[in-house]
């Protein structure tokens, strides 16, 4: 029971004091009165930045069971987004590097250990995983917090534990997948065979490093799959950690194979490689496949476009959304206030499925616009690494940029600029929580993916009208849903286009719930036993009956 409730830690639940924090936690202070937590309206710099309490020392690319410098030598920068600063180099793949770890991942799946061994023994070994994860949680979660910039309570005491709750999920997946008996028409044995697809690639993004990390390998690992997985430029550190501790947990040289990398280069010669078997993009935003900024959709496009013109492999995408959250006319205001709030602005508001168009009806307008205001007003914003916080930076400067020009965006087409709207200090991509009222269906604030602390308002009248808009849009990855009425929560979650639908609640995500999207949002589905389709294939062996006794 209690590992069923993993899940409701990425609940509004996230941000309650605890007092099992860890020993560094208790640097920062818990009120708004603390030196480095601000109100953000009256916030003038976020100061006195605690040191991460860990070290960088996987840097290189993971080819074979082992770290190496790129084929060109080159190197590409990290960063802090607390203040824009190096973190550390990393060895950038390019085609060449990807060539390598091809080659390393196929000779792993054809000639290996990996899919010879029993079912029971990758079991063992991901399990193996899961409790070195558990036993390095502290600098997994600080490595995370320090190259990603989310909170490091939400690190330490949501995602590592999902983490974890992944890997547990999928080692008991290992040994249960097996295919069917067929009766025929005639005298004939027919069985059905669920093999491993053999190479993956895989693309996850920086918003949540490790938990796409568990959503992609964890499944095709229990398939008996080998890997070439490129970590986003952004937060390359803690796959590359975590990838040492799976080869101290016996996994085979060869089978997972790390390489960080931009998109022009080792993403594009991932996605076309002639021997590939399967390409896996879970990707929030542009994967900068082209040299103009491109949506995620866009991203998708390009991904399916170099699968076709290769090998015809199999692709499964994971995109962008813009989720709806509809707050009906006999909703509880403050707890809708407060859910929608954390719909929105979790994660710093980067998270592919974030609640950015709240819907409000008419006769709750008024009230829910206020609360919400206060309560962004009260959002406490500084270094993740303290207590208390809960917004920390945006990931780098070019989405730092984008959100504002975005901001300025709902400014000049007339929508009405509640509380926020600016940078936040002097110093890293800090953005103050941002609530627009007066929001239309046509504006790019309601239409695009903004993928930041910004929160858009609308009202509507009835729910025939609030489903009709809620459905206009390119995209249908999730939906919310706050109403105490079952027949309107019953209408709306069947009505609604969207992969997932949370009545009451948001951003739960269990290992077993299946997680995709509808519409431009991607194809196929993540986590659950539906992920497994994705890293298998079906074999239909016919053998013929002499004088069988029956059929």
């Amino acid at each position: 029971m209690a590992a069923r409730r993993i899940s409701s830690l990425l609940s509004r639940s996230l941000y309650l004091p605890s007092a099992s924090a860890s020993p560094f936690l208790s640097q920062g202070r818990n009120s708004s009165l603390g030196r480095g937590i601000h109100r953000f309206s009256t916030a003038a710099a976020i100061e006195e930045l605690i040191i991460p309490p860990v070290q960088v020392n996987y840097t290189k690319l993971l080819i074979n069971g082992e770290f190496v410098d790129a084929a060109s030598g080159k190197t590409f920068p990290t960063l802090d987004p607390r203040t824009g600063e190096v973190i550390a180099h990393v060895a950038e793949a390019d085609s060449e590097d990807i060539n390598r770890a091809v080659s390393a991942a196929r000779k792993a799946f054809d000639e290996g250990p990996w899919p010879k061994m029993t079912a029971y023994e990758r079991s063992r070994i991901l399990l193996r995983f899961a409790d070195l994860v558990e036993k390095h949680s502290d600098e997994l979660a600080a490595l995370e917090t320090w190259n990603n910039g989310k909170p490091f309570e939400q690190a330490a005491k949501a995602e590592l534990p999902l983490f974890v709750r992944l890997f547990h999920y999928y080692a008991g997946w290992a040994d249960k997948i097996h295919g069917l008996t067929v009766p025929a028409d005639g005298p004939y044995h027919v069985q059905t065979l669920h093999e491993p697809i053999g190479v993956a690639g895989q693309i996850i993004p920086w918003n949540f490093p490790l938990i796409m990390f568990a959503w992609k390998v964890g499944p095709a690992l229990a398939c008996g799959n080998t890997i070439v997985l490129k970590a986003a430029e952004q937060t390359p550190l803690t796959a590359l950690y975590v990838a040492k501790l799976f080869h101290e947990a016996g996994l085979p040289p060869g089978v997972l194979n790390i390489v960080p990398g931009y998109g022009p280069t080792a993403g594009a010669a991932l996605a076309r490689h002639m021997d590939v078997d399967k390409v896996q993009l879970l990707q929030p935003l542009a994967l900068r496949l082209q040299i103009a900024f491109t949506g995620s959709t866009d991203t998708g496009k390009v991904v399916l476009e170099l699968a076709a013109k290769s090998n015809l492999k199999q692709v499964t995408l994971e995109l962008g959304g813009k989720s709806p959250f509809i707050v009906c006319e006999d909703a509880d205001v403050d707890k809708a206030v407060e859910l929608a709030h954390f719909a929105l602005f979790f994660n710093q508001g980067q998270c592919c499925c974030a609640g950015s168009r709240t819907f409000v009806h008419e006769r709750v307008y008024d009230e829910f616009l206020e609360k919400s205001r206060a309560r962004a007003l009260r959002r406490t914003v500084g270094d993740p690494f303290k207590k208390g916080i809960e917004q920390g930076p945006q990931i780098d400067g070019e989405q730092f940029e984008k959100i504002l020009r975005y901001i300025r965006s709902g400014v000049e087409s007339s929508a009405t600029l509640e509380c926020g709207g600016g940078r936040l200090g002097s110093k890293g991509f800090y953005i103050q929580p941002t609530v627009f009222s007066g929001v239309q269906d046509d504006m790019l604030i309601a239409k695009d993916e903004i993928f930041g602390p910004v929160q858009s308002i609308l009202k509507f009248n009835d729910i025939d009208d609030v489903i009709r808009r809620a459905n206009a849009t390119r995209y249908g990855l999730a939906a919310g849903v706050f109403t105490n009425n079952l027949n309107t929560a019953n209408t709306l979650s069947r009505a609604l286009r969207a992969g997932t639908v949370w009545i009451n609640c948001f951003d739960v995500f269990d290992a077993a719930i299946p997680f995709g999207g509808y519409k431009m949002s991607g194809i196929g589905r993540e986590k659950g036993i539906y992920s497994l389709h994705n890293y298998l294939q079906v074999k239909s062996v016919v053998t013929p009956l002499n004088n069988p006794a029956w059929l």
